[in-house]
């Protein structure tokens, strides 16, 4: 409807990439240690301001959208991190 604003993106949001606050990153640096404790090499976290509201570990979105925003290879990154981890 006009004026809705969607913010999931199977829901029809739109992404759009941004710099890392330092709130965010404090939050990652937090976070981190314990989803590498769990076994667990990439994860996503969502953030709404200064908070975590959720952490998807079985289907984190996006790398599409962040390869093509920041000009990197997630998904590249992550199959040397996989293959790293299984020798």
């Amino acid at each position: 409807a006009e004026g809705e604003l969607r913010g999931n993106l199977a829901a029809g949001g739109h992404g759009v990439g941004r710099e890392l606050t330092e709130g965010d990153l404090k939050i990652a640096r937090e976070v981190g240690p314990y989803v590498r404790d769990k076994g667990l090499l990439f994860v996503g976290l969502d953030v709404i301001g200064d908070k975590l509201t959720e952490i998807n570990v079985t289907s984190p979105t996006c790398i599409r959208e962040i390869d093509a925003g920041a000009g990197l290879n997630v998904a590249g990154l992550l199959m040397d991190a996989i293959e790293k981890k299984l020798k």
